[in-house]
C-alpha cells in the first residue's frame, strides 16, 4: 500500500534532491506555470511564452548546472569546488535517468516553442541556439571539458 522510499546513493547534498520523488513532476509543473504567467503577465501569443519560456529556462539552467561550480555547503571539503552541477549530480555517472531527463526538457520545450511560433525567425534561431548549447552540454564526452580553457580552474 505505501511506497518505500530508498535512502539515496548520492551523498552529495548539491544534487541529492533531485533524487527525491516528485521532483520531476514540480520541474515540469514550474515550466507550465511559467508559461502560463509570462502569458498573462505580458499578454502575447503562446508561442512568444513558450519562447520566453524557454530562453529564460536556458539562461537559468546553463549557469546554474553547466557554469557555476562547488557547492554552497562547506562540510564536503572543497571536493567538488572544480566541478559543476551536472558534473556532480549522479556522482559524475553518465546516462542515468535524471540526466536523460535533464535532456528531454530542453528539447521538448524548443519543440513546443518553435511549433507554436510557427518556425519563424528570429524565434527559430534563438530557440535553437539555446537547445544546442544545451545538449551538447549535457553529452557525456563534454563531461569535465572546458571549450577554449573557458571556466576552466586556474
Amino acid at each position: 500500500m505505501y511506497v518505500k522510499a530508498l535512502p539515496t546513493t548520492d551523498l552529495n547534498r548539491n544534487t541529492e534532491w533531485f533524487t527525491y520523488p516528485g521532483v520531476w513532476t514540480t520541474y515540469i509543473s514550474i515550466l507550465f506555470f511559467s508559461w502560463l504567467i509570462v502569458l498573462s503577465l505580458f499578454h502575447c501569443t503562446p508561442g512568444m511564452a513558450w519562447t520566453v519560456v524557454h530562453l529564460s529556462h536556458f539562461v537559468v539552467t546553463y549557469q546554474f548546472f553547466h557554469w557555476k561550480k562547488g557547492t554552497p555547503f562547506a562540510d564536503d571539503q572543497g571536493i567538488y569546488n572544480g566541478l559543476t552541477w551536472w558534473e556532480q549530480i549522479d556522482n559524475g555517472k553518465q546516462l542515468t535517468r535524471n540526466r536523460k531527463f535533464l535532456t528531454v526538457v530542453p528539447v521538448v520545450l524548443y519543440l513546443i516553442a518553435s511549433h507554436t511560433t510557427d518556425y519563424q525567425n528570429p524565434m527559430l534561431f534563438f530557440n535553437t541556439l539555446a537547445v544546442f548549447v544545451l545538449v551538447v552540454a549535457k553529452f557525456p564526452n563534454m563531461h569535465k571539458v572546458r571549450i577554449f580553457g573557458i571556466n576552466a580552474d586556474h
